[in-house]
């Protein structure tokens, strides 16, 4: 499971997520100097700290590196919310909870994300019938955490450990 990322961090991958193409140093460094005053080193400092960590690839170009995110923002957070929820002794209270927490329209979304995923949930099989074996994560597969397949409710180990 990832570890919430730092504040750079994050505004660095936010705009690696957003962008949704590879980036370079320069790039990145040029959109965050419009917010604050930063140094070339220090945005290659954290983007290779983001790439060490297991959360952007590179491939180099020239004499610079151009990063891919490895997993979705979306993906990030869900890891995130799964590590929250699956630490509590009182995981249907969690969920109580957080719901309670909710705006309408955010339990509004979440009523959608139910639907699609019962949606997706294949038919149980007959009685007497043979299980199925569940899917194999194709080449489209979204990671749920970098370097990781999702869907299983499994603990997931820190990046780059």
């Amino acid at each position: 499971m990832p570890r919430p990322l730092g504040e750079l961090e994050d505004a660095v991958m936010t705009r690696v997520w957003q962008w949704n193409r590879p980036v370079t140093v320069r790039e990145v460094l040029e959109d965050l100097q419009q917010e604050r005053s930063i140094a070339y080193t220090t945005v290659m400092t954290v983007m290779d700290n983001l790439h060490q960590k297991g959360w952007v690839r590179r491939e180099a170009e020239g004499r610079a590196y151009r990063y891919t995110a490895v997993s979705t923002r979306a993906a990030y957070s869900a890891a995130l919310m799964n590590e929250a929820w699956s630490t509590s002794d009182n995981p249907a209270a969690a969920l109580v909870a957080f719901f309670g927490m909710m705006s309408p329209e955010q339990r509004e979304a979440l009523r959608d994300a139910v639907r699609i995923v019962q949606h997706d949930e294949p038919e149980p099989p007959a009685a007497g019938a043979p299980e199925a074996a569940p899917p194999a994560a194709g080449p489209g597969a979204t990671p749920f955490a970098p370097g990781e397949e999702g869907g299983s409710g499994a603990r997931r180990s820190e990046p780059g450990r």
